[in-house]
């Protein structure tokens, strides 16, 4: 895990070429505290900031260099000792250990289609000193950043938008459909939209050419559209296979390995396998909690996997304090690059705290598998819209009951989900959102007319809800928390059940074996037979690493956020946002969430303006 930066300039002032890539190598130390290296190719120049976790021989270095072709990158091939042994049998010889020069040398070897054969997590440049190009790729789901600014002249990149505000193209202009979206629905971007206009976001599964002053981007991975037809036992047997090996290839390190364990099925999971499995030994895990009497408190549930894998891996819990939250809050917003959408990214920021110092460097993290497994409430209208639509009634009927006994849902509680199906039935995602977007909050933009529609994904209800969620709204926001934690830290974050194999085989499943019986996340429950402990395998809440920050905080030690700058939010309506800072403070918690987002984007915009 690592910065990366890089440019493609025609400024012939190689002085102040090289003061550059110096100062934005220097920006995200952070990144990369192992090595810092610099090459200059002019017109190309190529900073990197290592840690490092593979080869931790100085050999492995970056920037590397193989023949015409030099490399940044960033991230994990996890498959990268299998794609050696076939390079090396088609005669292609390595000097390193590093899967980086497993990239080089397949890119080599295969050309830009060698992005296809890799199993991980990247973002990087490769400069072509023969044609003078840069080809750059991202993963498939955007797990590594890659942020870039471009004109017809020059081409910056970077992990980071720290240090792409030291090129000569930024400009602090706010991208004010982001700074909307970022306030009504929490999205931390949008397709290749920051909240800056200058800057843009690779988006996953996106290859970047920049050739002779043009920018061209192609798409080099899609979600699939098909069914497969398979029985429940060879569906959770093929799942439970595919997370097997996952994990495996996850666990690959040269240094210690730790895992976040919220007290939910999914970091549940990776534990308890890891442990059943014996993957990693000694293996330490690390948990947040807050006030048990509130409801923020998981260790009853991480308590049942110590119970079932006594003396087998170390438990690590931490209770962050207000005034502690208070003290290093100026360092962890700091760390987003972007307004927090919410609190919970604090707990993971002190999850990771923990973990830097106990020594870990790699954390493997549950991040992921809700969002397309059918792990969130909402998957439920999205089920049962697709009967509604296709009057399939007796199924219906039966998973409501289903959902009625699990959940011990009220008359009143299902024919609220029974109307939002309906909803679902008639509605695309795109209008659902849309929906969202301009009445879920009040409105405080002084322009409502810039909903910029979702991409369109013909399947079933369920799995184009599970698109938008991988795309858009839930997993974008979710993996820049992700990065951005574990990098303040120097700590790489891993995420197996984003294995892109795993992905494709849950979208192409039926959606029972998503959603059965009222069982949210079905195949996985089912695969975890024997691993997990009962109490996890079959908990019906979902909660998380959840913090009493939005209301608590905002009303103790974080309460000068509150005042805010209207000189700085002059695009909200000021009228509405008074009145609702002002209800907010006088005890109404309704959109409590809204009040931490503009409080929020209020203090990032006194570092940003």
């Amino acid at each position: 895990m690592c910065g990366i930066h890089g440019f493609i300039t025609t400024n012939q002032n190689q002085d102040e070429n090289s003061s550059l890539i110096r100062r934005m190598v220097s920006s995200t130390l952070h990144r990369g505290p192992d090595y810092s290296g610099v090459q200059e190719l002019h017109p190309v120049y190529f900073g990197h900031n290592r840690l490092s976790i593979i080869d931790l021989n100085p050999e492995a270095n970056q920037p590397m260099n193989f023949g015409k072709f030099w490399i940044v990158f960033n991230g994990e091939i996890y498959n990268y000792k299998e794609i050696r042994a076939e390079l090396q049998k088609k005669g292609v010889h390595f000097s390193t250990a590093s899967d980086t020069e497993v990239i080089l040398k397949s890119y080599d070897f295969y050309g830009e289609s060698c992005v296809q054969q890799f199993v991980g997590m990247w973002s990087f440049s490769i400069y072509n000193k023969d044609d003078n190009s840069l080809f750059c790729s991202r993963d498939r789901f955007g797990i590594k950043p890659f942020y870039y600014q471009s004109n017809t002249h020059s081409f910056y990149f970077s992990s980071e938008i720290k240090s792409l505000k030291l090129t000569a193209l930024f400009s602090n202009s706010l991208n004010l459909s982001q700074v909307n979206r970022g306030l009504q629905l929490g999205w931390i971007g949008f397709k290749d939209e920051t909240y800056f206009e200058t800057i843009k976001s690779l988006e996953p599964g996106h290859n970047l050419v920049f050739k002779n002053n043009q920018l061209t981007i192609l798409k080099y991975w899609d979600y699939p559209s098909e069914q497969l037809s398979l029985n429940d036992d060879e569906a959770v047997f093929q799942f439970k296979e595919l997370f097997d090996n996952s994990l495996q290839l996850h666990v690959r390190s040269d240094v210690p390995i730790g895992a976040t364990l919220s007290g939910g099925i999914d970091s549940s999971s990776i534990v308890s396998s890891l442990l059943k499995n014996k993957l990693s030994e000694n293996l330490e895990t690390f948990s947040i909690y807050y006030d048990s009497t509130k409801g923020f408190d998981e260790r009853p549930f991480i308590q049942t996997i110590e119970r079932e894998y006594k003396n087998q891996f170390q438990l690590n819990y931490y209770s962050p304090q207000e005034n502690e939250i208070a003290q290093d809050f100026e360092s962890i917003a700091y760390s987003m690059d972007f307004p927090l959408s919410g609190s919970s990214p604090i707990s993971q920021y002190y999850v990771m705290k923990i973990a830097k110092e106990k020594g870990i460097k790699v954390i493997l993290s549950g991040q992921g598998a809700d969002d397309y497994m059918g792990g969130y409430m909402h998957s439920y209208y999205r089920l049962y819209a697709e009967w509604m639509k296709h009057f399939q009634l007796g199924k219906l009927s039966k998973e409501v009951n289903f959902y009625k006994q699990i959940h011990e849902a009220s008359n009143a509680k299902l024919t609220n989900v029974l109307l939002k199906a309906t909803l679902s039935s008639v509605m695309s995602e795109d209008a659902i959102y849309k929906v969202e977007y301009k009445n879920y909050l009040p409105f405080l933009g002084n322009q409502q007319n810039d909903w910029k529609s979702l991409d369109a994904y013909h399947s079933s209800k369920l799995n184009e809800f599970h698109f938008a969620l991988m795309n858009y709204s839930s997993l974008p926001t979710l993996l820049h928390y992700e990065d951005r934690n574990s990098m303040a830290h120097s700590i790489e974050s891993r995420v197996p059940f984003l294995d892109h194999r795993l992905v494709e085989l849950l979208f192409s499943f039926p959606d029972q074996l998503k959603i059965n019986k009222g069982w949210t996340k079905y195949a996985l429950r089912k695969a975890m037979d024997g691993v997990l402990p009962k109490e996890i395998q079959w908990r019906t809440d979902k909660k998380g690493f959840v913090t009493p920050g939005e209301v608590l905080w905002l009303r103790g030690h974080l309460s000068y956020l509150l005042d805010l700058d209207y000189s700085l939010l002059s695009f909200l309506d000021k009228r509405k946002t008074e009145a609702l800072i002002a209800d907010f403070k006088k005890g109404n918690n309704k959109f409590a969430k809204l009040v931490w987002r503009v409080a929020c984007l209020n203090y990032w915009l006194t570092f940003n303006a």
